[in-house]
């Protein structure tokens, strides 16, 4: 059972780093698209380090009379931490997070909201997208690598247009560049996350060759990832089975040169396969030992862990004279229903 949903606020989040478009423009397309939802609504652009022309532009939209909220980070924190500190300072029960440069239409964002409907999170994707075969197999390499290490089945992660619930913000901790996975983050806390098509702007053709380094950057947050959304409650899975196959792999070979050496009399002297299998050994158990620490750690931890996410509770009404034992307090995170009946069922 899902209660109607409709926010009576919108805080509309606009982080600015390095990558922009003319802000003034972008501002009015957006204004455009937002007044058409037809409700009350808040501009939060949040200036990721010093940049004096977005500043400015930003300052001149005020002063023309818009009711901006401009917040200056002291230097370049990264997009993740732009969001929260835009977060931090929102109002709305709905929360739509939109890039500083034309990548979706306008009039399309009310198709975010709308998905709110029936998700915690609505992520836009670009259809039909517009690139080369360079951009089409660079983006099918990321998704296809994305989705086979979290499971996960996502299109277009690149998309900074994002409809979320303020809970799903309220429960997020992101850092570093874990914006890009914000839907896999929202999936594994329980929430429940929707691709919403949306129209790829005129003006988004940007074409743009990455530095190694960023493709290594990339790939080190794709591992973080894979442990948070696979082994963060279970630690033991990962370490224990890398650990029992380093284990395992040392002892047959040090039992197949124990066995050459009471067998065939094969001198051990001056072997590197006995030191490699001693340190395998060695391996194996400081890797299965870690992977105890870590459980051990979740353990003591488990009690403020919520491994689960309630959607509804259900209440059923007091008959006269008779307490009804379905009636309760509503769990943290799910909606209180109460049940349409008029009596108790007996």
């Amino acid at each position: 059972m899902t209660a109607h949903y409709t926010p009576s606020r919108l805080s509309i989040i606009v982080p600015v780093g390095a990558r922009r478009s003319d802000l003034k423009s972008l501002y009015a397309e957006y204004k455009a698209g937002i007044d058409a939802i037809g409700l009350p609504y808040e501009f939060i652009f949040v200036i990721d380090g010093p940049r004096p022309d977005a500043a400015r532009a930003l300052d001149e939209l005020i002063r023309s009379g818009e009711p901006l909220t401009i917040v200056n980070l002291t230097r370049c924190f990264g997009e993740s931490a732009a969001l929260m500190a835009g977060f931090e300072r929102s109002t709305g029960d709905a929360i739509l997070t939109l890039p500083a440069y034309h990548q979706v239409d306008g009039s399309d964002l009310r198709k975010l909201l709308a998905a709110l409907e029936s998700v915690d999170v609505a992520i836009g994707y670009r259809f039909p997208r517009a690139g080369n075969a360079v951009e089409k197999v660079r983006r099918a390499a990321f998704h296809g690598l994305v989705n086979f290490v979290t499971g996960a089945r996502f299109r277009d992660l690149g998309c900074g247009a994002r409809a979320l619930r303020r809970q799903v913000f309220e429960e997020l901790d992101l850092y570093g560049d874990q914006h890009r996975f914000m839907a896999i983050l929202a999936t594994r806390l329980g929430f429940r996350v929707a691709e919403v098509a949306v129209k790829q702007s005129v003006h988004d053709r940007h074409s743009r060759i990455y530095r190694p380094r960023e493709y290594a950057h990339h790939l080190l947050d794709l591992v973080s990832i894979f442990f948070l959304v696979r082994f963060t409650k279970k630690p033991l899975r990962f370490f224990g089975m890398i650990g029992a196959i380093t284990f395992g792999i040392g002892a047959l070979l040090i039992t197949y040169l124990g066995v050459e050496r009471i067998a065939f009399d094969v001198s051990l002297a001056d072997r590197p396969a006995l030191l490699l299998a001693a340190l395998l050994i060695v391996l194996g158990i400081q890797i299965f030992a870690l992977g105890l620490l870590g459980e051990l750690i979740i353990f003591t931890h488990a009690r403020q862990l919520k491994d689960y996410r309630v959607e509804a509770v259900i209440h059923y009404p007091e008959s006269e004279g008779i307490s009804s034992s379905a009636e309760a307090e509503p769990a943290a995170g799910g909606r209180d229903i109460p049940h349409p009946t008029s009596s108790a069922v007996a």
